[in-house]
């Protein structure tokens, strides 16, 4: 598989190549030259298979022959090793729980994966003689924690994480904050966009680049990206209506998780239909209804991991719809959610049905139960669908804890965290202090 850069199709790079340099060296995101179809079988029969079969069915192609099948096989066992529950909450929605991995949240699988894969091409030798990796992400809340778990410890890769001060949660902070050794975490006095910005910045520096061998485990990496779509499998195959394809809610700050899902439908995942599930930051939503894309400064919400207000995958997502706005209004919709109605859905689902949802989680519920209660019945059935929990309420306990009035028990991994000394380094939102630190 040879992907292209969405700035210049003619530049292109393997799977290893794109998965290493994280964006083209013309700063356009990488994207499959081709979208390979799912065998029929996999679909048609796919309760028989295992989920480490499954997965390497879905990702083999886009890694072609860049990793061994064994060792892929091996990378996958890693990236999996948990579960992903579906669970039924009412008659019409079922939530997929995708926070019972180390960090306690989806994007355990995608950092999880690429580590493995980028440790892989470390230890192959095909990083440049004597220089080592640094992965250089910005963070809005979870991603920072998954890939500090994802690659701590791993030799030759060093890891420096950017995050917005005070707008992610304590246990996100702690997360990220804690590991030491190859995991540097930047406090930055600013927004996620900020933290965004100053990464890209990097990114096109010359003289950084020169010194430094850069990467990104953003989901606008490959390797981070493309095995989210384990997940939409996952799903389908704890799906009781084989013959009722589900309607599927996505809480979407950066679009990564929801373009994984759409790519995985376009190669022959049964889906109705998909929502963008976005909260104040509702770029998206106000381009579906209007045509138009407009940037915004990002929004402070109690749903901090989605605030972004210049979602980076969103430009893939127009990609797989070869630009056609119809086409892609016919399989998307996208809805806004505002703070009180998140309140408000956490308090029902509790109250009424007993089950504890995270900010991010309640967005994608409500926003599904919108839908399906403005398109009502399809052919005299019943619309039914999956919204997407991305993470363990416990991350966001002082948020939740509030509306709820009840403790919310701690899993251990989140015990393990409690009197960590916080390990991290304030800069300002100035490209100049974070050049000064990579290069110091």
């Amino acid at each position: 598989m040879q992907y292209y850069s969405l700035h210049n199709a003619s530049v292109t790079a393997s799977f290893r190549t794109a998965t290493i340099q994280g964006q083209a060296p013309d700063k356009g995101l990488y994207f499959p030259e081709s979208i390979p179809a799912f065998p029929d079988d996999l679909i048609r029969h796919i309760d028989r298979y295992s989920r480490e079969e499954i997965a390497f069915s879905v990702i083999r192609p886009y890694v072609g022959e860049d990793i061994p099948e064994t060792e892929l096989q091996r990378i996958i066992g890693e990236t999996i090793h948990f579960d992903f529950p579906l669970v039924p909450v009412t008659d019409t929605i079922s939530v997929l729980e995708l926070f019972h991995g180390p960090t306690l949240a989806f994007k355990d699988v995608g950092a999880r994966f690429m580590s493995r894969c980028l440790g892989h091409f470390v230890r192959d030798g095909v990083v440049a003689a004597g220089r080592g990796v640094t992965v250089l992400v910005a963070t809005s809340g979870d991603t920072g924690g998954a890939v500090a778990n994802g690659f701590y410890d791993v030799d030759g890769v060093n890891v420096v994480i950017l995050y917005p001060s005070g707008k992610v949660s304590s246990v996100q902070e702690l997360q990220l904050t804690t590991l030491g050794k190859n995991i540097s975490a930047l406090e930055v006095s600013g927004s996620f966009d900020d933290c965004q910005r100053m990464v890209k910045q990097a990114f096109a520096d010359p003289e950084l680049n020169r010194r430094l061998f850069l990467t990104s485990a953003n989901s606008i990496n490959v390797a981070r990206w493309l095995p989210q779509q384990f997940y939409y499998l996952f799903a389908y195959q704890q799906w009781p209506e084989k013959d009722r394809p589900p309607v599927i809610s996505v809480p979407s700050g950066n679009f990564g998780n929801i373009c994984a899902g759409l790519l995985a439908h376009r190669s022959g995942l049964p889906v109705r239909h998909f929502i963008a599930a976005c909260n104040a930051n509702n770029v998206v939503p106000s381009y579906l209804q209007t045509g138009r894309y407009q940037a915004r400064t990002a929004i402070p919400t109690l749903s901090n991991a989605m605030d972004v207000g210049d979602p980076s995958n969103f430009v893939r997502i127009l990609e797989l719809f070869h630009k056609e706005f119809d086409a892609l209004t016919n399989v998307l919709t996208s809805y806004s959610i505002s703070d009180e109605e998140t309140r408000a859905t956490i308090r029902e689902l509790l109250a009424n049905h007993h089950y504890l949802a995270d900010p991010h989680g309640a967005v994608g519920y409500l926003a599904l139960a919108r839908y399906l209660d403005e398109q009502g019945s399809a052919g005299g059935e019943q619309l039914k669908g999956i919204c997407l929990e991305t993470a363990h309420p416990v991350k966001f306990y002082d948020v939740v804890e509030p509306i709820t009035g009840e403790k919310i028990p701690l899993p251990e991994s989140v015990q393990s965290l409690i009197g960590r000394k916080k390990q991290s380094t304030r800069v300002e939102a100035d490209y100049s202090q974070l050049k000064d630190f990579l290069l110091g």
